[in-house]
């Protein structure tokens, strides 16, 4: 009887502690942190728009709550479908941390800006047609290996379409139409090997339609267009295939003819050459012409000649290409390079994403900042970009700024004083006014193309352009005003870096500035080079969140300073990358070598030059780099004002990253994406490790 009472009171007890768990879990609420903030993010995004029911920008649970449109498996959201509901605003900055989505339907709404750079990673639709997005397609969708249906119709994309879709081999349906796309169409839609529905009416594309040539497509519209060319027969058969309103020829291409010099083995064995027309045109046996065997045998020597040098070469080019690919491997440790895909069968399989095609070389203003569209004459004319910053008169931002008096100083830029502006509705902005000297070979209208693109660069961690001056000879950009101050300071000069600048303040604010760096280098296209990366132009909010700022002062250079200014704009001692010095080139990779400088501040609470200390201490690269793989070495290398708060394995995973950054070598340096990919790994163990911390 007494052992029938215990177990009937251990039953009561397991019962009792189950109903406490599940009470538990419902008032901690049941979807992923994670998706939460990325959906209160998207909804002070669109505006806070009252047709999305239950949604709210503070607290919530979205899967307990079931929130308008949303759809979740377990605690993960794996579905948002709010079409045709009026929405406006954009779609905000953090729908890659939606790791779990699959489906994205924002269709039939009002919502604008650019497509957002970063996407949910393991999409498999995304439907944006009928809203009013501007830009380009974002260089992300390369890595949405998974993706199966892509539909950016009836918006305002523009530009070229880029070469982003060699890994969407699982796409099925795509539809571009309705939008402003110009030039070719990429060499990258030859690798959509399921692709059954293409439409691209109504754009202004050229060229022709042999990339589409391989494809499985049943359903094609190229209508409204500008393309060209014979259409290839095997897509005039395609069962549903509409082109009118383009300049092709008549009738489709005739079928491929036969290649010349195809040979073929007649009955007596002589070895005969076969023209397009299908008839015999030279046999080596029996023909008057036919060589002797002295040329025969030096052709057949030469040719081993330069089958045995190509394959050295070949040879000699794998082991190089091997060679760096070990160096990478072993410098990035366990920093993963490469996408997962799951599978049918839920294993894992590693895909390379390919990133776009990008131009890294200096590019002149004009370049820079404005496109080339083709003319019916085969001309190429230069077209240039509206300014949408606001025009200041010159009297409104001296009355803003006092008549730039000393007082109102900020900062010395790169270009120019930066002062405190504050107008008559009380808004305070930065105002820099840059040296005529420094513009000295620059006209009106190359500074008007430089700030439209300025004006166009948007991004969170970006500070952005709202207007400029440029009366009286005067040039003058007026930027949003960050109040915190600059990262310099809060390194060096600030009282409260001890305890405001914690381990996980630090990982955020290398993320948030590699951020910044992966938008400049792969959304911008072409891509924009910062030239001058230091922790005084990463401005603070009172967040901490970083801003970037300078970003485009570059293209205001005259070219012919460019690789002369060392010392004013492009980068400072001891933040600039070897190869600038050696050959004043600066490329993407320039700025990785001083992002890398710039975290290892981060890192020690040191300056990259410091004459103050001993000699064998006073660059900061050449004192730290052999001591980025000894974690006794790296111990004592960290800023002692973090007093040892931070664990050793996150410390051995930022020294790795640095130590790559900072390599002498630009090809043995990563990417951009590479960087934030690394960091953000970086920053959820730390949050991960926080979050135990405060739970013990």
């Amino acid at each position: 009887m007494n052992i029938k009472y215990t177990h009937l009171r251990f039953e009561f007890r397991l019962l009792l502690l189950i109903a406490l768990i599940f009470s538990f879990s419902v008032v901690q609420g049941i979807t992923d942190s994670s998706d939460v903030e990325a959906l209160q993010e998207l909804y002070s995004s669109l505006n806070s728009s009252s047709q999305l029911s239950r949604w709210t920008s503070i607290g919530g649970d979205p899967c307990e709550e079931s929130w308008l449109g949303i759809t979740c498996q377990g605690s993960s959201i794996v579905s948002i479908q709010i079409s045709g509901l009026g929405l406006s605003g954009s779609m905000g900055y953090m729908l890659s941390s939606l790791g779990s989505l699959k489906t994205l339907d924002v269709s039939d709404n009002r919502i604008h800006e650019s497509i957002p750079y970063q996407l949910p990673p393991n999409l498999i639709k995304l439907n944006i047609a009928n809203n009013n997005f501007s830009g380009n397609l974002p260089y992300s969708i390369a890595s949405l290996v998974s993706l199966n249906y892509l539909n950016t119709s009836s918006n305002s994309l523009g530009q070229s379409i880029g070469d982003i879709f060699a890994n969407l081999t699982d796409l099925l349906t795509m539809d571009l139409s309705h939008n402003n796309f110009t030039g070719y169409l990429p060499t990258s839609f030859a690798s959509l090997s399921n692709l059954l529905v293409l439409h691209v009416q109504n754009n202004q594309l050229s060229g022709s339609l042999n990339v589409l040539e391989g494809l499985p497509l049943a359903d094609l519209n190229v209508a409204n267009n500008n393309f060209s060319g014979s259409i290839p027969h095997k897509i005039s058969s395609i069962s549903n295939f509409i082109y009118d309103r383009n300049s092709f020829d008549e009738s489709p291409a005739p079928p491929p003819p036969r290649p010349l010099g195809r040979h073929h083995h007649t009955s007596s064995g002589s070895l005969t050459s076969w023209g397009s027309d299908g008839q015999s045109c030279n046999s080596v046996k029996g023909n008057k012409n036919r060589l002797t065997v002295g040329p025969i045998v030096a052709i057949i020597l030469g040719s081993l000649v330069v089958v045995v040098l190509a394959a050295v070469v070949l040879f000699a080019g794998v082991r190089e290409k091997k060679r760096n690919d070990n160096t990478i491997k072993h410098s990035f440790g366990n920093i993963p390079r490469i996408q997962m895909k799951v599978n049918n069968e839920g294993h894992e399989q590693r895909v390379k994403p390919t990133p776009t095609t990008l131009n890294l070389t200096s590019l002149s203003t004009e370049n820079l900042l404005s496109h080339k569209m083709q003319g019916n004459n085969g001309s190429v004319n230069v077209v240039k970009s509206p300014v949408t910053a606001t025009s200041y008169n010159i009297g409104s931002l001296q009355g803003a700024t006092n008549s730039f008096s000393q007082e109102k100083l900020v900062g010395e830029g790169s270009l120019g004083r930066v002062y405190r502006g504050q107008f008559h509705n009380g808004k305070v902005m930065a105002i820099k006014k840059i040296e005529n000297a420094a513009l000295s070979l620059q006209d009106e209208d190359n500074f008007l193309e430089a700030i439209s693109h300025m004006s166009r660069l948007r991004h969170p961690n970006i500070v952005p352009l709202t207007g400029y001056c440029t009366e009286h000879g005067q040039r003058l950009l007026v930027h949003d005003y960050i109040a915190n101050g600059s990262l310099q300071d809060m390194l060096y000069l600030s009282d409260d870096r001890i305890k405001v600048l914690t381990w996980n303040v630090r990982i955020k604010l290398a993320l948030g500035i590699a951020r910044a760096l992966e938008y400049l280098h792969e959304v911008c296209l072409p891509s924009v080079v910062h030239r001058n990366l230091k922790s005084a132009n990463i401005l603070l909010d009172q967040e901490l969140n970083p801003y970037l700022s300078d970003c485009g002062l570059a293209a205001l250079l005259p070219n012919t300073e460019r690789q002369v200014s060392s010392a004013k704009m492009v980068g400072s001692f001891g933040y600039s990358a070897p190869e600038f010095a050696l050959s004043g080139i600066y490329t993407v990779k320039s700025d990785i070598y001083s992002f890398g400088v710039l975290m290892l501040e981060l890192l020690t609470g040191r300056k990259p030059l410091d004459s103050s200390r001993v000699r064998a201490e006073q660059s900061l690269v050449r004192w730290a780099t052999p001591q980025l793989h000894d974690l006794d070495a790296l111990a004592k290398m960290v800023d002692p004002t973090l007093n040892g708060l931070y664990a050793a394995k996150s410390l051995l995973q930022l020294a790795e990253i640095i130590s790559l950054c900072v390599q002498p070598e630009p090809e043995f340096r990563p990417s951009a994406p590479e960087v934030v990919q690394a960091l953000v790994q970086l920053s959820q163990r730390a949050s991960v490790q926080k979050r135990r911390s405060s739970e013990e």
